[in-house]
């Protein structure tokens, strides 16, 4: 039954962005308020429908808009409408405001620089496999107000982005998860304490009766819990605690450190939710992963290759990078401000590395000298290289290790079509061989 005191119920509200999010918000507000559409590309594709208003920039700044949804893509500093926003920006809202204002189920929302998606995979199929009706929205799945057939027993895993969380002013969730946090996205928060902040709204909103898990030995994270006294229960995740679930474990995903850290939250949360252990160990030992993270898409005797194309940042890549030896680490992209490679010179012995792209000056000063770098501009062509010198290599096992520690878009739509493009070269070598 819907709360007649919800406040985006019959008021005048404008959604700012027509991504994937933008959409289910227009969808699911249209017969429940006066809504209004604007997107910075104006010829952006989308199905007219009866009431359907899209305003140029003249005629929205005309109107007395009670809220504003806006798509976490959106920088409200540089944007289209960013003086409009920054009259107005106690009236700016997310769709996960708007799906809280309607939904009081329980939640359990993950957020940190990385892991989010792995995490949010594996407890979304963990809950799944224990009869819970649970649903997977945010950043992975579907659009928070996407979801269909919703009832009181429904239960939510949510991926959050330091973007929805920064926007947010009601949305929070009775669990949450920070799993760690290293410099990212400062072009767009300004600073990183900005983004730290962004991450610990979800602990802001929280109250007495929620329970908060964050990763224990994180120095940001302990730094900013000394900082402030937060309402929820505070659970710290000692990583080291997984390792005695990871013996009746079979399944090799989850040896990286990476991949430790989002089990390690994984299981204190079903501890805390009194989940059935042995369902809990069948249904880890099926996890497969996702794609172009950390995934393993060629493997024999001699060679595996890695396609990581998910990693933007040296962290991302550092996880899996400290355990392995006889790696080909190829890299490139636009590389995050501020970030650095963390690894000693020592662990970097096993590393021939390749910066593929124009931003070879940038990766190379962040790495500060401690690994020997050669730069081609082209991934088929460093992949050429690789080859040729694997011919003449007498050890018996090496490893490709694609993880570009940096953003996609100087030459790709997005990281998964830099990973596919990845795996078309790889299938082509390998035919050739």
């Amino acid at each position: 039954m819907i709360d007649n005191r919800n406040i985006f119920l019959k008021k005048k509200i404008l959604i700012y962005g027509l991504g994937k999010s933008g959409i289910s918000s227009y969808k699911f507000l249209n017969n429940k308020a006066r809504v209004y559409l604007f997107d910075d590309f104006s010829k952006k594709k989308f199905i007219h429908q009866q009431n359907q208003k899209i305003r140029n920039i003249k005629e929205i700044s005309k109107i007395k808009f009670d809220r504003i949804i806006i798509s976490p893509g959106i920088d409200v500093l540089n944007c289209k409408l960013s003086k409009f926003l920054k009259k107005n920006d106690s009236k700016i809202y997310t769709d996960l405001d708007i799906f809280y204002s309607f939904y009081k189920n329980t939640s359990i929302t993950i957020t940190g620089t990385n892991g989010k998606s792995t995490t949010s995979k594996i407890l979304h199929e963990v809950l799944l496999d224990q009869n819970y009706d649970c649903r997977l929205i945010g950043n992975i799945g579907n659009p928070a107000l996407s979801e269909k057939k919703i009832t009181k027993n429904t239960i939510f895993v949510i991926e959050a982005s330091s973007y929805q969380l920064d926007y947010s002013k009601l949305f929070t969730s009775k669990y949450s998860a920070i799993l760690n946090i290293s410099p990212d996205h400062i072009e767009r928060h300004k600073s990183l304490k900005n983004y730290v902040n962004a991450k610990f709204k979800l602990l802001n909103y929280q109250s007495k009766e929620s329970i908060s898990f964050v990763k224990k030995d994180d120095l940001l994270i302990n730094k900013k819990l000394k900082s402030k006294k937060y309402n929820p229960k505070i659970i710290k995740v000692d990583l080291k605690k997984a390792n005695k679930v990871i013996k009746h474990l079979k399944n090799k995903y989850f040896v990286s450190a990476g991949n430790l850290e989002n089990l390690s939250f994984v299981l204190k949360i079903s501890e805390t939710l009194n989940l059935n252990s042995k369902k809990l160990i069948k249904t880890l030992n099926r996890f497969k992963g996702l794609k172009y993270r950390q995934q393993i898409i060629y493997e024999n005797k001699n060679l595996i290759i890695i396609n990581d194309s998910k990693s933007t940042s040296f962290a991302s890549s550092e996880n899996l990078l400290k355990n392995l030896k006889n790696v080909y680490w190829i890299l490139g992209g636009i590389p995050k401000k501020g970030d650095q490679l963390n690894l000693s010179k020592k662990n970097c012995n096993n590393f021939k590395t390749f910066i593929f792209g124009n931003y070879y000056k940038e990766f190379k000063k962040n790495i500060k000298n401690k690994i020997t770098v050669k730069h081609l501009k082209y991934l088929k062509d460093i992949l050429k290289e690789i080859f040729f010198d694997l011919k003449d290599k007498k050890i018996k096992k090496s490893i490709i290790f694609f993880s570009p520690a940096g953003a996609s878009f100087d030459s790709f739509k997005n990281f998964e079509d830099r990973g596919k493009y990845f795996n078309q070269l790889i299938k082509k070598f390998i035919n050739a061989k």
